[in-house]
């Protein structure tokens, strides 16, 4: 992941609602969800929640797929572990951050 992918991916992220949303789409694993049980699950009507899935997917964070007649949206666990990679790398210069003190990144 480069360094303009990581700001897609983390603007993304930086809204409440759709960590909300790919929190639930991680946990929902592989099977994924409809955009109606995501609304259900979260509250949120569905426009609202069609606005966030399309910024997530926008970033490279969810798939879609069509299932019938039915959208099956997925976390993208590649992406994601490519985010962390590259926040681990680049900001911990390859370090463990474990946060057991105010201190730098320790050595792995």
């Amino acid at each position: 992941m480069d360094e303009d992918q990581a700001v897609l991916a983390l603007g993304a992220l930086a809204h409440a609602q759709r960590l909300r949303v790919f929190r639930a789409l991680v946990v929902a694993g592989l099977k994924g969800l409809t955009p109606s049980v995501l609304a259900e699950q979260l509250g949120v009507a569905r426009n609202t929640l069609s606005f966030h899935l399309k910024e997530l997917s926008h970033a490279g964070l969810v798939s879609i797929e069509q299932h019938g007649r039915n959208l099956i949206y997925r976390a993208d666990y590649s992406r994601m572990n490519g985010l962390l990679g590259y926040l681990t790398e680049y900001c911990c210069q390859g370090s463990r951050c474990d946060g057991s003190d105010a201190g730098p990144c320790t050595a792995r």
